[in-house]
């Protein structure tokens, strides 16, 4: 990627969707009307998502069970976990080896150990990212907007210079792209409240400059006859007033942006070189970086992500063993850091900090023990490559995921898996619904929030039945 971008991209970011938004057909304004009861009290002004895409393996994570090291002509079905176990903060709680910094740090928040993903069929990534970064299964007939959008509309922004929904770390040229960018967007709800994308952290300060040889007045004229376009010409007859709206709106923020002092916030050269070395892991470190540096400017709702890349990163089809040392290196010191560089700064304790992925993995179950679905890897019963020694099995009955700050219980662990195959769930199942309005209870944000769009209600969570975990709140 190029240190500056061309208009086109500089366009598509600060308006947080693209024009093919608009011509797809999405609910005219006037069907579009919103209520809820009144608003709860608030534990926290912020959430940062850190998402780990591709499919992150409870066993060799933050749930560890049996250690079972390599060795050649080993039974498959007899691996459980395949990095040794290590203390955490919490007496007689393990996390795997190489997450001993997070270990460190889980006395400021809960280790969540039941998650349980949805049954779609047969498995497929963006599907169930789809499905937990909206809580709804695709496909849908009205476009589900994201959690961070649903925030954003509901709340605003904290600081209205620094826009409330950033997303960090994800492009969209890989594969699976258009998948992903079904679920990066607003919905319904408008253009204005779609994230503002930043795929690398290291280049965020472009992001939010023109582009090269676009000084600001020339800037200005461009935004004004952009304007012009969308109230006549050929973009003029693209989707409903409300829509076009909602698009100027969202680059005048981004303009509005561009112009203020709030700005550095996206520019990781100012962070001190002894911080900045500890974050500098790679994108997902320097996204955490700057996720730092944008909730202590008065952002909403961040996510950061290791990146969804196909049989990359998480998703581990093979090598699941070597690939998680890896990626254990690369979130392990950054997520410590946030944690403890919020609490030192006293924003923690109003920040809501959840890493998350959309399903675990297993060496042999693809799906649940009780609702196989189609084999994606071939998994010798007989191990004697090292590329076959670990988690590489979509599994969807046991997850886990952690949450910190924002009126969260520190030092507690909810929910149980079994300790031998399947490590499925056996205690306090916890499913997206409920996790979604967990994070807006603590927002503030009122379980029946919904909007009616073409004559019926399209509620935070489907049908409006998704209910807080109270357990998880100190």
């Amino acid at each position: 990627m190029s240190s500056h971008w061309n208009r086109r991209e500089f366009l598509k970011n600060s308006s947080t969707a693209t024009l093919a938004a608009l011509a797809a057909g999405a609910p005219l304004a006037s069907l579009l009307s919103g209520c809820n009861s009144s608003k709860l009290t608030a534990t926290a002004d912020t959430v940062i998502l850190l998402w780990m895409a591709g499919g992150m393996a409870h066993t060799d994570t933050f749930d560890p069970k049996r250690y079972t090291p390599f060795t050649k002509g080993m039974m498959a079905n007899d691996v459980l976990s395949t990095f040794k176990s290590v203390p955490t903060a919490l007496d007689d709680i393990y996390f795997s080896e190489g997450l001993e910094s997070i270990g460190k740090v889980l006395n400021k928040g809960t280790a969540i150990r039941s998650y349980v993903a949805g049954d779609m069929g047969h498995i497929l990534h963006s599907r169930h990212q789809y499905h937990w970064h909206t809580c709804y299964k695709p496909p849908q007939s009205v476009a589900a907007p994201h959690i961070g959008s649903w925030i954003s509309k509901q709340l605003g922004p904290v600081n209205s210079v620094i826009p409330a929904f950033i997303d960090i770390g994800q492009r969209f040229s890989l594969g699976e792209g258009e998948e992903l960018k079904a679920f990066h967007t607003a919905g319904f709800l408008g253009n204005e409240y779609g994230p503002f994308l930043i795929p690398d952290p290291s280049e965020g300060l472009e992001s939010v400059k023109p582009p090269v040889g676009m000084n600001i007045s020339r800037f200005e004229k461009r935004n004004q006859l952009y304007n012009e376009l969308m109230n006549q010409g050929p973009l003029g007859e693209l989707g409903s007033d409300y829509q076009k709206e909602s698009m100027k709106r969202s680059m005048e923020q981004a303009y509005i942006l561009l112009k203020s002092p709030e700005a550095t916030a996206f520019d990781l050269s100012k962070e001190p070189k002894e911080n900045y070395d500890i974050y500098n892991t790679g994108k997902f470190g320097l996204g955490c970086l700057m996720a730092k540096r944008l909730t202590e400017k008065g952002a909403r709702f961040i996510t950061v992500t290791t990146e969804y890349e196909p049989f990359k990163n998480w998703d581990t089809h093979d090598n699941g063993h070597t690939r998680l040392a890896d990626m254990k290196k690369q979130i392990d010191g950054p997520i410590a850091q946030l944690i403890k560089d919020l609490d030192q700064s006293g924003h923690l304790d109003r920040t809501l900090i959840i890493l998350a992925s959309e399903f675990s993995r297993d060496m042999m179950v693809e799906g649940r023990p009780d609702l196989k679905v189609q084999e994606q890897v071939n998994q010798p019963d007989i191990i004697d490559d090292i590329k076959n020694y670990g988690m590489h099995r979509h599994f969807t009955d046991g997850c886990s995921m952690l949450m910190f700050g924002g009126g969260i219980k520190k030092g507690y662990v909810y929910g149980k898996t079994a300790d031998e195959r399947p490590c499925k769930t056996i205690e306090k199942p916890i499913r997206i619904e409920q996790i979604h309005q967990t994070i807006y209870r603590a927002l503030g944000i009122p379980e029946d929030t919904h909007y009616v769009i073409e004559k019926r209600p399209f509620y935070t969570t489907p049908d409006g039945l998704g209910r807080a975990e109270m357990d998880l709140f100190a």
